[in-house]
């Protein structure tokens, strides 16, 4: 199984939402965990306000698979098909210039043919949303994914984890505290099941296994993920 790796950056009360994190430090860690995979949530992409294809214009080429290409390849999970950014996401120095989504077999069929006009790859895994752990066994038989980075919000990280998923948590804990009611976690919670609140509840063990301040008395923190006791996503 690939070696998955979640990496966020947070305030000093664990959210990452509501401050400015050290975005050149952040990417610089990223570096340095060697992923040959970056694995995102379509919320985060959505939130960044990328523009939409259909505003760039310009013909699209197909995919260059270059072996020398060191950059990791983007894989997003985006069952609903939301995504309609490829063309800027290609644009962008961080990954290959191929790219993948993971959908499932309720993935609009209209959606499935408009990443085949932007020559973006496609993993069907799931029924009604994406399977996690079939999603990321494809891409290691199909793209040899061995170290998967997960940049992204916590459902797709608290999805990861409540599966048993992940391998280690990066975290880089800003000094701020956020001002605001509801500060948005690293990991939410599932939704309920049958009404029973204690069914999210329960935590997931971690082992530190270094901690590094930094400039800015930003301090990195990496835990290896001992054993979560939530149960499937």
């Amino acid at each position: 199984m690939v070696h998955v790796i979640v990496h966020n950056s947070i305030s000093a009360d664990g959210s990452v939402e509501g401050f400015e994190p050290d975005i050149g430090l952040h990417y610089e860690l990223a570096a340095g965990f060697g992923a040959d995979v970056h694995l995102s949530g379509s919320d985060t992409l959505l939130a960044a306000g990328l523009p939409d294809d259909g505003d760039t214009g310009g013909a699209d080429e197909p995919a260059r698979d270059d072996p020398d290409d060191a950059r990791p390849l983007l894989a997003v999970v985006d069952s609903r098909g939301r995504i309609n950014s490829w063309r800027a996401l290609r644009q962008a120095p961080h990954w290959r210039d191929r790219m993948v989504a993971l959908c499932s077999r309720t993935t609009p069929a209209h959606y499935l043919d408009r990443l085949a006009d932007r020559f973006v790859d496609h993993i069907v895994a799931g029924d009604r949303r994406v399977d996690l752990r079939a999603a990321l066994e494809a891409l290691e038989r199909g793209y040899g994914a061995r170290r998967v980075l997960v940049d992204s919000g916590g459902t797709l990280n608290g999805a990861l984890l409540r599966a048993g998923l992940v391998d280690e948590v990066s975290l880089l804990v800003h000094p701020r505290l956020v001002d605001g009611p509801q500060p948005t976690s690293i990991l939410r919670p599932a939704a309920p099941v049958g009404g029973d609140a204690d069914s999210a509840a329960a935590g997931i063990a971690l082992r530190l296994t270094g901690v590094d301040q930094r400039s800015g008395d930003v301090v990195w923190l990496r835990y290896d993920v001992v054993a979560s006791t939530t149960g499937p996503a």
